[in-house]
């Protein structure tokens, strides 16, 4: 499902998970728990000077903040460009914050490059 298409998740899931964002974030967060709740997302990973690679995004879907999902992405259908993060949900569902917000600003599905560096632990 498409961005576009999301409907907000119920107050109750929603209700759960406000006390970990602030501000402009919490207007998107019942969108990014209805992303959640979905376990997938496919979208492109931005190329400057080239083009966009095609991504396929899955986790596990549980419904505390505190738990711990696991983050799989594969690029461009290749097996070898598959890459593993592991995360609290509440971090995650951060990350799909930034997603919605990026798609209203670009009308690109994509994560930010923060999730890009933890994904493949440029930080640690």
């Amino acid at each position: 499902m498409s961005i576009e298409k999301l409907q907000p998740a119920d107050k109750g899931a929603v209700a759960v998970f406000m006390p970990y964002y602030q501000g402009a974030k919490r207007n998107f967060l019942p969108l990014a728990i209805s992303l959640y709740q979905q376990g997938s997302l496919e979208g492109y990973r931005r190329i400057e000077g080239g083009e966009n690679i095609p991504f396929v995004a899955t986790w596990f879907v549980s419904k505390l903040p505190s738990e711990i999902t696991r983050c799989r992405l594969q690029f461009d259908s290749n097996a070898d460009l598959s890459y593993e993060v592991t995360m609290s949900n509440s971090e995650f569902i951060n990350y799909l914050i930034e997603v919605i917000m990026n798609f209203k600003r670009a009308r690109l599905t994509d994560f930010t490059q923060s999730f890009y560096r933890k994904l493949l632990r440029i930080d640690e």
